[in-house]
């Protein structure tokens, strides 16, 4: 049986809490082996690539180089061995913190972490403020004057930024703002030869923030008008509409409120794509952060570089998701607590 009034008020919570916490243990016992793998399968592409990274490392030198040296670089750089022997090696320093040296950038590759993950933050961060401001406006008016000029306008729109790429965007915006309109910077974090100070670098995070938000605007702007348009339809909206409301009160505190719950698990399922977008902005736009280093480790071969990155990657992408459920959990009644 089941218990109501005041005595069974405190037993909620506790369900509920008690979800969190077997939501949580399952994904961290499912998160840590899918980590695992997604190493393991970074050190075997690189036990089947042609490319040797030392040769990276003495660059146009490896021609003059002897074996003794190359030998004896591979050996400091923890190179040598197999390359199940370099996983171990490279898993038990992540434990350690030790990832490594970078063979790209000549630093450790916790430096080179350190130092760039901050500005890729700060542009992700801005990013998906741009995309949530402007998906919630333009997905809530659309769905609002439903058939309306704006709608249509925010359907076709929408639909169409859907299939271009982030670069493509990134190109666009450099030629309207650098080329025929010249008022805002386009690479790097400052002027040449500025200090980083707020100023500077907000002018510089202006396009490339923009860019990468209205590349992830479209599938959330049109996930937010459908799922409002759903919501207008459910019965506690048409009894709000009955008790005489008026229609901005029905929409913004009664069915808006409804329709955000499936948009957040569908903003944390878009977090590959933020992810793949910003490393395609960064390199754009010069941006010294941590997705544009992913580029510079492919190319030059620098794989300790590329399997933290990659792996730095796996967890914001598995974080996202937890998040993106646990606040599902945690607003919405209507989900099961003990599911």
């Amino acid at each position: 049986m089941t218990a109501t009034g005041p005595a069974a008020a405190p037993a909620a919570p506790r369900r509920r809490g008690r979800a969190v916490a077997r939501l949580v243990g399952w994904r961290v016992a499912l998160g840590v082996p899918t980590v695992f793998l997604v190493a393991v399968g970074v050190f075997a592409l690189a036990a089947a690539s042609p490319f040797r990274p030392v040769y990276q490392y003495f660059g146009v030198g490896i021609f003059s180089a002897s074996d003794a040296d190359v030998a004896a670089a591979e050996r400091a750089l923890g190179l040598d061995g197999g390359v199940w022997t370099q996983l171990g090696r490279w898993l038990g320093g992540l434990l350690t913190g030790d990832l490594g040296q970078s063979l790209s950038m000549r630093q450790p590759v916790a430096q080179v972490v350190a130092e760039r993950l901050p500005w890729t933050l700060l542009l992700v961060t801005v990013a998906l403020l741009v995309s949530l401001v402007t998906a919630l406006a333009a997905g809530t008016l659309a769905a609002w004057r439903q058939g309306g000029w704006f709608d249509r306008a925010v359907t076709a729109v929408g639909h169409t930024l859907e299939g271009l790429p982030p670069f493509v965007l990134a190109l666009g915006a450099i030629a309207v703002f650098a080329v025929a309109w010249p008022v805002l910077p386009v690479a790097g974090l400052t002027d040449a030869g500025a200090a980083p100070t707020a100023g500077q670098v907000g002018r510089h995070l202006v396009l490339p923030a923009l860019v990468l938000g209205i590349s992830q605007t479209p599938w959330l702007v049109l996930h937010v008008r459908a799922s409002l348009l759903s919501a207008l339809d459910d019965d506690h909206v048409a009894g709000a509409r009955a008790r005489g409301l008026p229609e901005s009160v029905v929409v913004l505190r009664h069915a808006l409120p409804t329709a955000l719950l499936p948009f957040v698990t569908v903003l944390g399922n878009r977090l590959p794509e933020l992810v793949t977008g910003a490393v395609l902005v960064e390199t754009v736009f010069s941006w010294p952060g941590i997705a544009a280093a992913v580029v510079t480790a492919a190319l030059a071969v620098d794989f300790p570089l590329l399997a933290a990155l990659t792996l730095l990657s796996a967890v914001a992408v598995l974080a996202g998701s937890l998040v993106a459920d646990l606040t599902v959990l945690l607003l919405d009644p209507r989900v099961d607590a003990d599911v």
